[in-house]
């Protein structure tokens, strides 16, 4: 995997257009001002727990002595369960929260920028080449950049797609999304079976 198919796979996770309604929801009742201070410490934690997942995943992998396959295996496995809901959204997805707080780490960091899957996907392209992780960091903090732009700038996004088009690009996304778990899956097993 090169450096900005990388970036590509890692940006399809963070979903920043499906995350929009959201992350809008939970800032609502926030002043503009605030609001875009509260997603800027967001982003940036996000940003800081991706980094030590890509940089320390791999050491957490030796210690619980889990081998590459398996997190190829599960990796795809993951991604695969998240492209789905992507597909077909669950209702009631949305986050609720007491309406006199404002987000802190939870739920705008994680797990909607930095989640699961994103984490379990950095943990896995580090281990796949532990030598290229300048190349790794580059696409992490590529996808994150971009993510970034599309939520610092989600009212603009909304207005332009509207609701069905962030609906059909979210969809979209996850058609993608189940191609690339696939392939992860199926690597991981045949890298299991040439052993």
């Amino acid at each position: 995997m090169d450096t900005w198919s990388a970036a590509i796979m890692l940006f399809f996770i963070m979903d920043p257009l499906g995350n929009l309604p959201i992350f809008m929801s939970v800032l609502k009742g926030i002043a503009p001002k605030r609001r875009r201070f509260i997603l800027a410490r967001e982003l940036i934690f996000s940003l800081g727990v991706m980094l030590l997942f890509l940089y320390s995943g791999q050491a957490v992998l030796d210690f619980l002595n889990v081998r590459q396959e398996t997190v190829s295996i599960a990796g795809g496995i993951i991604l695969f369960l998240i492209a789905l809901r992507m597909i077909f959204p669950q209702p009631g997805g949305t986050v609720s929260q007491p309406l006199d707080s404002e987000p802190f780490l939870v739920p705008l960091a994680i797990p909607l920028v930095a989640g699961p899957s994103l984490l379990a996907a950095l943990i896995l392209i580090a281990n796949q080449d532990p030598s290229r992780m300048t190349d790794w960091t580059i696409a992490a903090g590529s996808a994150w950049l971009a993510s970034s732009a599309i939520l610092m700038f989600s009212g603009l996004f909304h207005r332009l797609l509207g609701e069905r088009g962030l609906i059909a690009v979210e969809r979209l996304m996850g058609m993608i999304l189940v191609m690339i778990s696939i392939q992860m899956f199926l690597d991981g097993i045949a890298s299991y079976l040439d052993k």
